[in-house]
C-alpha cells in the first residue's frame, strides 16, 4: 500500500535539511559529530563518506526489501551498511590516506551510525528504490551541512583557522597551489589575543552542538515545524520494538490496576 501512495521527491530530499535534519533535529549520529567536527575538512570528510554509504545502503536495502525476511532485517541491513563502509575506507585509504588518519576509528564507525540504521528501519526498507536514494542524499546533505557549521565555529574560534588541511581532500584531484586554508592568529596575534582553544575540546564542542540546536529548531518552529520533542523516534531503527515494548508495558499496568 505504502508503494502506491504518491511520493514527492522534493519533500524527501529537503526534509533532512532542516524538517528532519538528523544531526539538528533528530538528535542522531552525534558521536562522530561531536568528534569530528573539530575542523572544516575532517567534518566534511565524514559527512562526505556517510552520505556516499547512506545513499548506496539505502538503494540497496530498498530493492531486495521484498526478498530480506522480517525478522533478519537488522542484521541484514547490518551486512549491507557495513559492505558499503568496507568500499569507502578502501577507497578514503587509497586517495585521501591523510583523512583516513584524521577521522581514525570513526570511519570504519559508519557501520552503526544511527542515521544510516534509522533510515534503512524507517524508510528503505519500506519505499521504492528512487525515493529511499533521494531521502539518503537529501539526509547526508543535511549531516553534512551540520558537521559543516560545527567545524565552521569551532575551527575559526578554537584553531583560529578556516579549511586548514583543505590539501589532504582535495588537493589530488584539484590544484589548489599553495592554499591550505586560512590562518587567522597572525591578525589575533597583532591584537594580542588567541584561538579560544575550548572550543575544539569536547566541551566546547558539546556547547556549539547546543547552541546550533538551539538555532535551528527555532528556525523551524518559526516556519511551523513541529518541535523537535513532538518528532518521536520515528528514525530510530528500534521504534517498533520500543511500541512493542510500550504497548506490553501498557497491558500490563492496566492488568495490575484491574487486579487491584
Amino acid at each position: 500500500m505504502a508503494e502506491k501512495k504518491k511520493i514527492s521527491y522534493g519533500h524527501e530530499f529537503t526534509k533532512g535539511l532542516l524538517k528532519e535534519n538528523p544531526v539538528l533535529r533528530l538528535v542522531l549520529g552525534t558521536c562522530p559529530t561531536l568528534a569530528t567536527s573539530t575542523s572544516v575538512v575532517n567534518g566534511v570528510g565524514m559527512g562526505i563518506a556517510a552520505t556516499i554509504v547512506l545513499v548506496c545502503s539505502n538503494i540497496c536495502i530498498s530493492a531486495l526489501r521484498k526478498v530480506i525476511p522480517s525478522k533478519a532485517r537488522i542484521p541484514a541491513y547490518i551486512v549491507i551498511i557495513a559492505s558499503f563502509v568496507t568500499m569507502v575506507q578502501m577507497l578514503v585509504k587509497a586517495f585521501v590516506p591523510a583523512l583516513d588518519q584524521s577521522l581514525g576509528v570513526f570511519l570504519p564507525l559508519i557501520v552503526v551510525n544511527c542515521i544510516i540504521l534509522g533510515r534503512a528501519e524507517a524508510f528503505a526498507g519500506k519505499n521504492p528504490v528512487l525515493a529511499s536514494a533521494v531521502d539518503g542524499l537529501g539526509m547526508g546533505i543535511g549531516f553534512t551541512a551540520a558537521l559543516f557549521c560545527m567545524g565552521t565555529v569551532r575551527e575559526i574560534l578554537g584553531a583560529g583557522t578556516f579549511l586548514s588541511g583543505i590539501q589532504t581532500m582535495i588537493g589530488s584531484f584539484v590544484d589548489l597551489g599553495s592554499f591550505n586554508g586560512f590562518d587567522f592568529t597572525p591578525i589575533l596575534e597583532k591584537l594580542h589575543l588567541a584561538p579560544m582553544t575550548l572550543f575544539i575540546l569536547p566541551a566546547g564542542g558539546f556547547f556549539v552542538f547546543g547552541v546550533l540546536m538551539a538555532c535551528v529548531n527555532k528556525i523551524a518552529e518559526g516556519k511551523g515545524l513541529k518541535k523537535a520533542d513532538q518528532l518521536g523516534c520515528a528514525g530510530c531503527p528500534y521504534a517498533a520494538a520500543c511500541g512493542k515494548t510500550e504497548a506490553a508495558c501498557a497491558n500490563e499496568t492496566e492488568k495490575e490496576a484491574a487486579a487491584q
